[in-house]
């Protein structure tokens, strides 16, 4: 065996899997403030669009952090890919700019 087959790959994956956790819950809490505050504040018909599409956004960063900490769990992990970078970073420019339409 060559020394890149034997690697350990140590620590890294579980930080890397714990990070992506804590941020899904950072999600999950912006996501629930954002639905409080469209249903605190008269429930009108924007901020009822915005809950909407800041449920959407959050399934689906939801989603992409699930596949992210499945496929960290082998020895060797992929890096996270183009498509998985950019729906993560679509996901939360999708959460400032909902909870902006929220506040107007």
């Amino acid at each position: 065996m060559t020394a890149a087959a034997e690697r350990d790959p140590g620590l890294q994956p579980e930080r890397t899997r714990l990070a992506w956790r804590r941020t899904t819950l950072s999600a999950t809490v912006v996501a629930l403030l954002a639905g409080r505050q469209a249903l605190h504040s008269g429930a009108s018909p924007a901020g009822l669009v915005a809950l909407a599409l800041t449920v959407a956004a959050w399934l689906g960063f939801l989603t992409v952090a699930h596949l992210r900490v499945v496929r960290l769990g082998v020895a060797r992990p992929e890096p996270l890919g183009p498509r998985g970078a950019l729906a993560a970073a679509l996901c939360t420019v999708a959460f400032a700019v909902f909870a902006a339409a929220m506040l107007f």
